[in-house]
C-alpha cells in the first residue's frame, strides 16, 4: 500500500515538472512577432453602458439633455434674385449731369455770345456756327437764329438769365414738344405688343434692347426678348444675359439661322406665355446694303403674321452727326420707323441731331442714352433736355 502512495506522489511530481517545462515554450511562441506582411487589428472593448438610475414607482425619471457637439447648419433654399430697374419717371432729370460736355457748345458757347450788349452780324454768324457744330442742321439753325434775332430786337435782353430763358424756349420749340413720344407697349387682346429694334452696325443696338426691356419692366410690363441677330455670335448671349438680370425670357435660334423665323417664334412664345411686350433685336446693317435692308423688311412682314408691329425703333449713335439723317431716312422707307433712340449722348456735343432728325423726318426721339449703366436710358423730355444743356436749374 505504501508503494502505491509513493508511486502516485512520484507521478504528480513528474506531471508538475512537465507542465513547468512546456508552458514557457508556449508563451514564447505567442510572443513571437507576426510574419511580414500581416495586418494587425486592435479591437477595443465597447464602453460599458451607463445605466440610468431606477425611478421610483409613479415618478417619471428626468431626461437629461446632452449638448450636441456638432451644430446642424440650417440650409435655406436658394432664391433667384432679379434686379429691380430704376423707375423711369424723372430719370432724364437725374441724369442731367451726363450732358455736361454738351453744355460747352449749347451753354457756354451760345450764352457767352447772346449775353453781349450789342449783337452784330458777326455775332449772329458765330451763333449759327455753334448750332451747326452741334448737328442741329443748317435749315433748323436758320429758323432758330432768325427767331432769336427777332426776340432780342423786340424784347431786348439785359441779363444772362433772360438770354438763357429765350434760348431755352426757342430750342424747346425746335424739338417739337407736342410730338407723341410714348412707347406703344400695351398688350392686345390675346397677343403682346411688339417692339422691333433696328439700326446700323455699332450703334449699340443689342445693349439698347436690354435697356429698353428694363425701361418697360420698370414701368410694370412683362417682357420677352427675341434674339433675331443670328449673324453676330455674341449677340444672342448678350441679350440673354440682359434678360436673366431682370427675369425676362429670351428666344434664340441657331447661329447663322433665319432671323425672321426667330422673330416669329419669339412673338409666338409671347402669345403662349401671356407676355405684355416682345422686344426683337435685329442684326446691324448698313443703310446702303440693299440685300440686308430687304431681309429686314422680311423680318417685319413675318412678324406681322401674328399682328401689326407696334413700335419700330431706330437706334442712332449721337456721334455719327448728319450721317444719322441718311440712316433714318433709309430705315424709315424699309420698315416705317416710329421712333428714334439716340445713344451715346453723354460726352458728346452732337445732341442737336435730335432737332435735325425730327425736322427732316417727323420722327420723334423717344429715348436717349446718357451713359453705360443699365438704367442710363431715359424717356426723352424736350424741356428737361434743353434745361440740362443750358445749365438751367429745374
Amino acid at each position: 500500500m505504501e508503494y502505491v502512495v509513493v508511486a502516485v506522489v512520484l507521478l504528480v511530481v513528474l506531471a508538475a515538472v512537465a507542465v513547468g517545462l512546456v508552458a514557457p515554450r508556449m508563451r514564447r511562441r505567442r510572443l513571437l512577432p507576426p510574419p511580414a506582411g500581416a495586418t494587425t487589428t486592435i479591437e477595443r472593448p465597447p464602453a460599458a453602458p451607463v445605466e440610468a438610475p431606477l425611478a421610483e414607482p409613479g415618478v417619471q425619471a428626468p431626461v437629461e439633455e446632452l449638448p450636441s457637439l456638432v451644430e446642424t447648419p440650417i440650409v435655406e433654399e436658394p432664391q433667384q434674385r432679379f434686379e429691380q430697374p430704376e423707375p423711369t419717371a424723372g430719370r432724364l432729370v437725374r441724369l442731367r449731369a451726363r450732358l455736361s460736355r454738351s453744355q460747352s457748345i449749347f451753354g457756354r458757347g451760345l450764352l457767352s455770345v447772346l449775353s453781349r450788349d450789342h449783337l452784330e452780324d458777326d455775332d449772329w454768324e458765330e451763333i449759327e456756327d455753334s448750332l451747326i457744330s452741334a448737328d442741329v442742321g443748317v435749315e433748323a439753325t436758320g429758323v432758330i437764329v432768325e427767331r432769336l434775332r427777332e426776340r432780342v430786337r423786340v424784347l431786348g435782353a439785359r441779363t444772362v438769365a433772360e438770354v438763357r430763358q429765350q434760348l431755352a424756349e426757342e430750342l424747346t420749340a425746335a424739338l417739337e414738344p407736342d410730338l407723341d413720344r410714348g412707347l406703344r407697349t400695351e398688350p392686345h387682346e390675346g397677343r403682346p405688343a411688339v417692339v422691333l429694334v433696328v439700326g446700323v452696325n455699332g450703334a449699340g443696338k443689342t445693349t439698347t434692347c436690354g435697356k429698353i426691356g428694363r425701361v418697360l419692366i420698370a414701368d410694370g410690363r412683362s417682357v420677352l426678348f427675341g434674339a433675331a441677330d443670328t449673324f453676330r455670335a455674341a449677340a444672342a448671349e448678350q441679350l440673354a444675359t440682359w434678360g436673366e438680370r431682370v427675369g425676362a425670357e429670351t428666344v434664340r435660334g441657331p447661329e447663322g439661322g433665319d432671323p425672321a423665323s426667330v422673330a416669329f417664334d419669339a412673338v409666338k412664345r409671347g402669345i403662349e406665355t401671356g407676355i405684355d411686350t416682345v422686344v426683337i433685336d435685329t442684326a446691324g446693317r448698313l443703310q446702303n446694303k440693299v440685300g440686308l435692308m430687304d431681309e429686314l423688311g422680311k423680318v417685319k412682314r413675318v412678324v406681322e403674321k401674328h399682328g401689326p408691329v407696334d413700335e419700330t425703333l431706330l437706334i442712332l449713335d449721337a456721334t455719327t452727326g448728319q450721317n444719322g439723317l441718311e440712316q433714318a431716312r433709309v430705315f424709315t422707307e424699309v420698315v416705317d420707323v416710329t421712333g428714334v433712340v439716340l445713344t451715346k449722348l453723354d460726352g458728346t456735343a452732337k445732341g442737336g441731331i435730335i432737332i435735325a432728325v425730327q425736322r427732316k423726318l417727323g420722327i420723334p426721339v423717344k429715348l436717349v442714352g446718357l451713359g453705360e449703366g443699365p438704367d442710363d436710358l431715359a424717356p426723352f423730355e424736350p424741356a428737361a433736355f434743353v434745361e440740362a444743356l443750358l445749365g438751367i436749374d429745374a
